[in-house]
């Protein structure tokens, strides 16, 4: 998919993800309709979903609504791709998982990732997790396309 064909696609996508979450308190169906809506998106999302920040266990994350194959159930803030987006703060986009020397390997199909951090509050609540079978699978077209999805349903 060029990044024509893919903007062209998010714009879409967001249109439906507005318009399903409109309105929707629960932080759970929220994120459901998001994997599911992302996942059928984009045949390249191998994986897409969430871990959602433990409340009890904070400095953890724990696997939530998602859509794809056995994800890990909790991730270590600072390890792997997600508990590393969850430590800084900030998105994540990682060409080959297998170059990063603290990499979890969930499935070993994963390829490449892309992790948003998900704030309600000002308060990292989740991350917005992405997995392709493929290397390079994930740019700042996704970046930017996901950060808005992210900061406007979770606002």
């Amino acid at each position: 998919m060029d990044n024509a064909q893919k903007t062209e696609t998010y714009q879409r996508v967001k249109r439906d993800i507005f318009a399903i979450c409109e309105g929707e308190s629960s932080t759970i169906a929220k994120m459901a309709t998001i994997s599911c809506v992302l996942k059928q998106a984009f045949p390249h999302y191998y994986w897409c979903g969430f871990y959602i920040v433990d409340p009890v266990k904070e400095k953890e994350l724990v696997v939530g609504p998602y859509q794809g194959t056995l994800g890990c159930l909790r991730i270590p803030f600072g390890k792997g791709v997600c508990g590393t987006a969850a430590h800084t703060l900030e998105t994540q986009i990682v060409e080959d998982v297998h170059s990063i020397a603290n990499h979890i390997t969930c499935d070993p199909k994963s390829q490449s990732e892309i992790v948003v951090p998900v704030f309600e509050n000002e308060k990292l609540i989740a991350v917005l997790d992405v997995d392709s079978d493929s290397l390079a699978s994930f740019d700042e077209v996704d970046k930017s396309n996901l950060e808005e999805i992210i900061n406007t349903v979770f606002a």
